[in-house]
This record gives C-alpha cells, sequence and structure tokens, in this order.
C-alpha cells in the first residue's frame, strides 16, 4: 500500500481543524467545567484540557436508551475503534484500537482490571457487556505501559459503574423489549449522604439471539444469551480526613455459540458456555504530611465452562466436549503523590500483581513507578512517566512516556505523546499443551500528534498516530517446542506498523440540534496475522431536540477497506424518546433500518432490522 491515502487524510484533518466554520466562529468559549476531566490519561484526574494524551469519553448520557444494545456498538462509535464479534450477543466480542489487537488494550471496571487471564491472549470478552448499569467508559489511546505495566500496548479502557451523582437516595429502574425476543431489566439505587458514597445496580438480560454463523451460509439455529450482573460502591469519608471504600461486581452468565461446523441438521446443536465471574476492591485514600496517599488491594476471578457437541458419522456417537478455564488476578498498590514546587507535581509507587490459571501455572510481576506533572507557564503542560517491571518468567522491562499540550488560545488546542510499552506472554502461551515456557516479551513503541479546536458546544479534533511492535507472539504450525505435532506458539520474526488519522467532531446549531462525526484511516503495514482491521470506518450522526422533551437521533456507520476479502458495508440506526412524567422516559431504538447483511467476522451472522422499546426512570 502506497503512504498516499494517510498524507491524504493528515491533511485533510489539519485543514478541517484550522477552517473554522462561519456559523461557530461567534460562539463563546467552551466553559471548563470540573466534571471536564481523565481519569485514566495520568496517574491522578486531570482536566482533559491538560492532558497531552487521546482520551475519548462516553458518559451515562451517551449510554442511556440502550440497555440491551452491547457496549461495543456504542464504542465503534470512537474514533479508532472496530469491532470483532462472532455472532450475537453473547458470543466472542473484543475490539481493536488503533488495529492493535484486543491483548493490547487491557479493560478496568471500577478499578479492577477484568483481562480474562485464563484466555489465549489475556483479553476482555466485551461480547456480553450491555449498557445497562455503566455509567460512564473511558479510552485512553496511545503505549500506556509506564501507567499501566504489561498490556497496555494499543492503550486502556475504562468503564465505571452507577455512582451518586446528588445528596440523597436515588432509585434508577429501566426495562426493554425487543426484536429475538429480547427483554433487559434494572435497578439501580443510589446515596449520597454527609460522608457517604453508596450505590447498587443489578441488571438481568435474556434474548433468543440469531445463529452466531451466518443464516445466509446454511445455519438455521438460534443461539440465546441470559446474564444476570449486580455491582456495588461504598465510600465513607472519615473525620480525621481518612476515605475508606469497597466495591465491586459479580456476573453470571450462559451463551450459546456455534462450533467449527456451524448448524448440522439432526445433531443436538448444544454449544454453550457458562461463566461466572467477580471482582472486589478494597481502597484508602490518606494524607501525611504534604503526600498524598492511595491504597488499594483487588481479586478478579472467572471461571468458564464450555460444552460442544461434534456430529460424528451415523455408525458413531456424537463426541460431547467439556472444556473448563480458571484464571484469577490479585493485585496491591501503593500511590503517592506530593507537590514539589514551581507548578510540579510527583507521582510516585509500587504495585505487586499475581496472575493463577488452574493446571496451567502462574506469573507474579513487580513494579514501580514515577510520573511528574508540570505547568509550563499558563499555556503549556508536559508530563512524563517511567515504571519498572520485573516478571518472574523474562525478567525486567523499563517502560516510559511522555505527553504534552499546548493551548494556543482557549480554544485551540496542539497535544503530542510518545511511550512505549509491552505485553508479556500469557500463561497459556507459556503452559497449556501448545505453549512454549521460553518465551519472550513483545516490545511497542507509539507516537502521536494532534490537534483541537473549540467553539462553545462544538468541537472538532483530529490525530495522526504511528505504532511499532516486534518480537510478537504467534502460532507457528511448524514449531515444537511444545511436543505437538500441529505446532506451538513461538516468537514471529519481523515488525508489524500501524499509522493513520483519527478524525472526530460535533457541531452544536440552535436549541438542541447537534451533527456529529468521526472517520478513522489505518494504513496497515504487517507481515503477520495482525492486520485484519479495516482500512476506513466513518461514523456520522445527527440528533435534535424539541420543545416537548422529545429528543431523536440518526447513527450512519459506513466500514471500508476490509481484510480478508470481507465487503464494505454501512448500517442506519434511528432512535427517539419523550417523556412520559418529570421523572419517567420512554424511547424507541430501530437498528439496521436497511436490513444491511453484512459480518465483522468472515463466517458469522450480524443482526438484522431489529427493533426496541423501553422505559427509564429516576426518582
Amino acid at each position: 500500500m502506497t503512504p498516499k491515502p494517510f498524507f491524504l487524510s493528515l491533511t485533510a484533518a489539519l485543514a478541517l481543524t484550522t477552517a473554522l466554520p462561519a456559523a461557530a466562529q461567534d460562539a463563546a468559549a467552551r466553559p471548563f467545567v470540573l466534571d471536564d476531566l481523565t481519569l485514566t490519561a495520568n496517574r491522578e484526574p486531570t482536566e482533559l484540557s491538560r492532558s497531552g494524551s487521546s482520551v475519548s469519553v462516553l458518559t451515562s448520557e451517551d449510554l442511556q436508551d440502550r440497555a440491551s444494545q452491547p457496549l461495543t456498538r456504542s464504542l465503534t462509535k470512537l474514533p479508532g475503534v472496530t469491532l470483532r464479534q462472532s455472532g450475537p450477543l453473547g458470543t466472542l466480542g473484543v475490539v481493536q484500537l488503533r488495529g492493535a489487537p484486543a491483548q493490547y488494550l487491557p479493560v478496568v471496571i471500577d478499578g479492577i482490571e477484568v483481562s480474562d487471564p485464563a484466555a489465549d491472549k489475556t483479553y476482555y470478552n466485551l461480547g456480553g457487556l450491555v449498557s445497562a448499569g455503566i455509567d460512564r467508559a473511558e479510552l485512553l489511546r496511545g503505549a500506556q505501559s509506564a501507567l499501566y505495566g504489561t498490556r497496555a500496548v494499543a492503550g486502556v479502557l475504562s468503564l465505571q459503574s452507577l455512582r451518586p451523582t446528588e445528596d440523597g437516595l436515588r432509585h434508577h429502574f429501566g426495562i426493554e423489549a425487543g426484536t429475538y425476543d429480547t427483554l433487559t431489566a434494572s435497578y439501580g439505587a443510589t446515596l449520597r449522604q454527609d460522608d457517604l458514597d453508596l450505590a447498587f445496580h443489578v441488571s438481568h438480560i435474556r434474548t433468543d439471539g440469531f445463529s452466531a454463523k451466518d443464516e445466509n451460509e446454511g445455519n438455521f439455529e438460534e443461539d440465546g444469551f441470559e446474564a444476570t450482573r449486580l455491582s456495588f460502591y461504598s465510600e465513607h469519608r472519615l473525620q480525621n480526613g481518612v476515605t475508606i471504600g469497597f466495591n465491586g461486581f459479580w456476573e453470571d452468565s450462559t451463551a450459546d455459540f456455534d462450533d467449527f461446523q456451524g448448524d448440522v441438521p439432526g445433531t443436538p446443536g448444544n454449544d454453550y458456555t457458562e461463566s461466572e465471574s467477580y471482582g472486589l476492591r478494597g481502597f484508602a485514600r490518606f494524607t501525611t504530611g504534604a503526600v498524598d496517599h492511595d491504597l488499594s488491594l483487588t481479586r478478579y476471578r472467572i471461571q468458564r465452562k464450555s460444552y460442544q457437541d461434534f456430529a460424528a458419522p451415523t455408525f458413531l456417537p456424537d463426541v460431547v466436549e467439556t472444556s473448563e478455564f480458571v484464571g484469577t488476578r490479585t493485585k496491591l498498590s501503593w500511590q503517592g503523590a506530593t507537590d514539589i514546587g514551581q507548578g510540579v507535581r510527583a507521582v510516585f509507587g509500587a504495585d505487586t500483581e499475581k496472575e493463577e490459571v488452574a493446571d496451567k501455572g502462574n506469573a507474579r510481576i513487580n513494579g514501580v513507578f514515577v510520573e511528574t506533572t508540570a505547568a509550563l507557564g499558563d499555556r503549556f503542560d508536559i508530563t512524563t512517566s517511567l515504571r519498572r517491571d520485573d516478571h518472574s518468567r523474562f525478567g525486567g522491562f523499563t517502560s516510559g512516556r511522555v505527553a504534552a499540550v499546548y493551548r494556543a488560545d482557549n480554544n485551540l488546542l496542539f497535544r503530542a505523546a510518545l511511550g512505549n510499552g509491552f505485553r508479556a506472554p500469557s500463561l497459556y502461551e507459556l503452559f497449556s499443551e501448545f505453549g512454549d515456557a521460553s518465551l519472550e516479551r513483545e516490545e511497542s513503541r507509539t507516537y502521536e500528534v494532534g490537534v483541537e479546536k473549540q467553539w462553545g458546544d462544538s468541537h472538532l479534533r483530529a490525530t495522526a498516530f504511528w505504532l511499532k511492535a516486534e518480537n510478537l507472539i504467534g502460532f507457528d504450525p511448524a514449531a515444537t517446542a511444545c511436543g505437538q505435532p500441529f505446532g506451538c506458539y513461538a516468537q514471529v520474526p519481523g515488525t508489524t506498523r500501524r499509522r493513520g488519522v483519527e478524525i472526530d467532531g460535533r457541531y452544536a446549531f440552535g436549541t438542541g440540534h447537534a451533527l456529529t462525526a468521526s472517520y478513522t484511516f489505518i494504513d496497515n503495514q504487517a507481515n503477520v496475522e495482525w492486520a485484519s482491521v479495516p482500512e476506513r470506518v466513518l461514523n456520522l450522526g445527527a440528533e435534535t431536540s424539541f420543545a416537548t422533551g422529545t429528543m431523536a437521533a440518526i447513527e450512519l456507520q459506513h466500514v471500508a477497506g476490509r481484510a480478508d476479502d470481507l465487503d464494505d458495508f454501512t448500517t442506519v440506526d434511528l432512535s427517539v424518546s419523550h417523556p412520559v412524567r418529570d421523572n419517567a422516559t420512554a424511547y424507541l431504538r430501530l437498528e439496521n433500518v436497511f436490513d444491511e447483511e453484512y459480518q465483522w467476522v468472515r463466517g458469522y451472522g450480524t443482526s438484522g432490522r431489529a427493533v426496541y422499546a423501553g422505559l427509564r426512570a429516576s426518582f
């Protein structure tokens, strides 16, 4: 592929950002509010305008009226994000950021990393997570190992459950029903009283789904999904200034799927996975002298059990295979922070983490880190991070990051960031029947530059990025270290590169009207199977509100230049909501309006036209 499309996209991005719409030139400067924070770009919460990293935030308002919709659908509207989903809700679904595979994007829920320790590549399966109960999603891009250690090569996805936002006791109800006999119900409660914050949320979803293997290829059996999820949060501020807290979640699900044969007439077709997971976190924040301390202990456990029926010749019985995976992660971390004068703040700390998989061993990684943020005048902020990790299997690695932002004026920002990262081999890659205990870490470097222009409630952002990864781990059919006749995991020779452009914007006009857009171009320069991402993704949207309180929106997504000879596709979604009382809203959502037939993964189906109706209330 020639580099011409990349430079054309970059030139267009810069031109768009500096060409101000005439209607927006007279808009007032966008006021800063305390909610305009990033919780992931640095070790402490930071104003978005003072962060040199590329960050996208989805708020509770962005996610409402989507109770039974996979969270991944909202994430794919963000620049740089693509999806791999092997069928309906509940099947394997992961997001890829800037063309990097899912194992390079750690997922953190309520301060607990939930990347599956028992998975072959240690990623988090988002395929069964719906928007119900998710209050905030924050996507941090670029190599972040200097902040988050192993796996943070492409970025970090942080999700937050329901939290109190106002004083007193509040109740939140939601119910939604629709196509594929889908039904979702949820209840949440929050309490903020004096020095106490409490939150609780529970949701249940069931759906008959559709065939995971594409129905257009002769598959016929519905693959359903059922899940219950609950989360809780508590925080208490003591009179001596110490804050203590405890939060967690629990989830239980059963998901049907199709094996490699698809649906075979005359066979049970009883392929499903039972999964149960929980996460717990205890934390304390306190101050001694000039140092602010943050101490936390987390525990995550997931147990997956899959059942598969394989069709056999008529003279033999069918084969029933059961696979069970149990993984745990325990992490203890301490962080201190202090101002050291002249606009410089230092954050430092240490953590230790142990991953363990039943029958496949364990590994421990210890880390120490330091971060400094400096305000050089009123317009320039720079953050430097350095981290040293020591892995019990392959030794030490040092990662670093520098991120800077320059505010040319209150509405024009220039950003730049560079860093390196690493991914330790998973326990499956090390100790499974296909593993090799001598595998080394994967290493990467990323660079990005960006510009952002704001006009009141409107904005336009453009970012160019580069990613280089080497010493990758892949499956080599010719490898013999594991003793298997069909190959083993091994280091892949060569270097993989990504470069691209992300553009996103919002133009607000009139009262309650807005246009939104995001565009991603990825130039895949890869010599391994890493490159299965589309070259171009375009999202367009329009939203409006009326004096009656009714709101309506339309969203279009176009995916083109796809790998594996997959066809390009375009989908359109519509939604409308209306307040039926002061504290209750009814809504209707129509997905894939034109019944587009397409695949995210070759051979696996996607939803046709679907309709969902719901009611949400808070009081």
